[in-house]
C-alpha cells in the first residue's frame, strides 16, 4: 500500500472514481457496485439452495478499504441470487473525518432495524396479517474512550451498551396476532440473534504479506 498526500492508493481493484466521489460529492451513502467483492484472504462460498424444511445457509462478503482521513469504501454482497454488489461509503464528523458519507454505527443501527423490518413484513403477508401502517423507532447505546483515553496514552475501549427497539403498529387484527407477529420476527432476524447470543468470530491480521496474529472465539 503506498501512502498519498491525498488518500490511500489502494493495492487491490478499485476504481479511483470511487475514491474521488468523497471529494466531488457533499454526502454519498451508496450505489450499485460494477463487480462483486473479491476477496484474498478468504475464498466466498457458493450459494446452496436448501430443501425444505432444510434452512436457508448465506454469505454476506465485503472488501474494504481506507482512504483519507476516516474516508473508507467497501462492497458487499449477499451471495444469494438476485442481490446486486453495491459500493458504500463511510466516514466520520470534523476533526478526524468531513462528514462525507454515513459512519460505521449508522450502518449497523440501520441494519439492526431493517432486518427487523423485512421479517416482520414477509411475515405479516405469508400470514395474511392486515396491516395500515408500520413504523419502527430504535436507540443504540455505545461506549467508547477513544476521544479521552487516546490523549492520555491508554489503550481505547469500546463496547455497545444497549439496543432499544419500538415497533409501532396500526391495524384491525387482535393484539394477540400482532403481538405473535413481533414475536416470529425477532426469533427470525438474524441481526437480532447476533445482538442477543454469542457467535463465533475469528480476527486476522497481515503485515507486508505475511500473517502475525489470529485470535478466534476458541482460542480466546
Amino acid at each position: 500500500m503506498v501512502r498519498s498526500p491525498v488518500f490511500w492508493i489502494p493495492t487491490c481493484p478499485l476504481r479511483l472514481a470511487d475514491v474521488m466521489k468523497f471529494h466531488s460529492q457533499d454526502f454519498f451513502v451508496g450505489e450499485q457496485a460494477d463487480q462483486t467483492p473479491v476477496p484474498e484472504q478468504f475464498e466466498a462460498g457458493p450459494f446452496r439452495k436448501s430443501r425444505p424444511p432444510e434452512p436457508l445457509r448465506f454469505e454476506v462478503n465485503m472488501v474494504a478499504e481506507a482512504h483519507s482521513k476516516q474516508q473508507k469504501t467497501g462492497t458487499v454482497q449477499v451471495n444469494i441470487p438476485g442481490f446486486s454488489p453495491v459500493t458504500l461509503y463511510c466516514d466520520e464528523q470534523p476533526p478526524v473525518g468531513d462528514d462525507q458519507a454515513p459512519p460505521p454505527l449508522a450502518f449497523f443501527t440501520a441494519g439492526i432495524g431493517f432486518c427487523l423490518m423485512t421479517h416482520m413484513t414477509d411475515i405479516l403477508n405469508t400470514r395474511k396479517i392486515e396491516v395500515t401502517s408500520m413504523r419502527l423507532e430504535q436507540r443504540v447505546r455505545f461506549m467508547t474512550t477513544l476521544g479521552t483515553m487516546r490523549e492520555l496514552g491508554h489503550r481505547t475501549t469500546g463496547e455497545c451498551e444497549m439496543v432499544e427497539t419500538h415497533v409501532i403498529i396500526d391495524s384491525p387484527e387482535p393484539a394477540e396476532r400482532i403481538q405473535s407477529l413481533l414475536e416470529e420476527a425477532e426469533g427470525s432476524c438474524m441481526a437480532h440473534h447476533a445482538m442477543r447470543n454469542p457467535i463465533p468470530w475469528s480476527t486476522r491480521l497481515v503485515h507486508n504479506g505475511v500473517e502475525i496474529e489470529s485470535r478466534s472465539s476458541e482460542s480466546s
